[in-house]
């Protein structure tokens, strides 16, 4: 596998700058969607981090636009896995400072619209999840969906490549990781595993990032587990990452292990140790060429 530089390195920047859509015209439904007192469709921290890395949680926040009256959901429901990863967004934000790293995380629940799948994927807004029915999701129009997409999907994923183009314009190739969460017991089947780690065809950080994982008493990893990296629905690192070869990787935590303050922070110490490593080696920060084949 080569390592692209110079000419190579200059065409990936180009590609990402370039990429379509980048400005987009927000239509009136998406700007009322939002109450002018409401958050923007994410957060970014420690933008001045000095690490060459982004991270990013997708599904951070359980909140909804008040203008959807909750979905029609109660508060216990909204408090489910549905709504959020759980745990997820305070392991991003210590990893966040642990590392010294920019984080950018959604702020509205993957109810509203799903930012890591494609919006025409039928899983991207779900009238039924988990086996509860939301009734604020059934029987959308065309015109409530690309409402949801303007204001939350679009300006989200444009976030993280505004970010990524501020590495680029400062000459640096950046990491990329996604910090995700799973249920510990999904069609009553206990999951094993403490931590997964999900990829397709970059190892670089995902195999040390295993091996380094895996010499620690106790600590049960997942190769492509409790989900699969090669998986055609995930779309942030798909999108982001894989077409221009920046160095990246998918991490899914157990939900159960990071869902007290406690919790998160021992499990964002371990793994914030263990990245640590495998971020200061300097051939990390290079773009990788596809495959041939592939």
């Amino acid at each position: 596998m080569a390592i692209g530089t110079g000419e190579q390195a200059r065409e990936k920047r180009r590609a990402i700058v370039a990429e379509p859509g980048f400005e987009r015209a927000t239509p009136h439904e998406a700007r009322t969607l939002l109450a002018p007192d409401e958050p923007p469709a994410f957060e970014i921290i420690n933008d001045g981090g000095s690490a060459r890395l982004l991270l990013v949680c997708d599904h951070a926040s359980r909140r909804i636009p008040r203008r959807l009256d909750n979905l029609g959901l109660d508060e216990l429901a909204l408090r489910r896995h549905i709504a959020c990863d759980i745990g997820a967004a305070d392991v991003t934000r210590r990893l966040s400072a642990l590392l010294d790293a920019p984080a950018l995380l959604a702020s509205y629940s993957r109810l509203v619209v799903d930012c890591n799948r494609h919006l025409n994927d039928p899983t991207s807004i779900l009238a039924v999840s988990d086996g509860e029915f939301v009734p604020g999701n059934h029987d959308l129009c065309t015109d409530e969906k690309e409402a949801r997409a303007q204001a939350v999907f679009h300006p989200y994923h444009d976030g993280i490549r505004r970010r990524l183009q501020q590495f680029l314009d400062s000459g640096i190739v950046p990491a990329f990781i996604a910090i995700h969460s799973f249920t510990p017991i999904f069609n009553r089947t206990s999951r094993p595993w403490q931590i997964g780690v999900l990829w397709d065809t970059d190892p670089r950080i995902p195999v040390p990032l295993m091996e380094k994982l895996g010499r620690i008493p106790g600590v049960v990893v997942g190769d492509n587990e409790p989900y699969s990296g090669k998986a055609p629905a995930d779309y942030t690192i798909d999108h982001h990452a894989e077409p221009t070869g920046l160095p990246h990787v998918s991490i899914e935590i157990r939900q159960d292990l990071v869902s007290t303050p406690e919790g998160a922070d021992r499990w964002s110490a371990i793994l914030g140790g263990v990245l640590r490593e495998i971020l200061a080696d300097e051939q990390l920060y290079s773009f990788l060429e596809p495959v041939a084949g592939q």
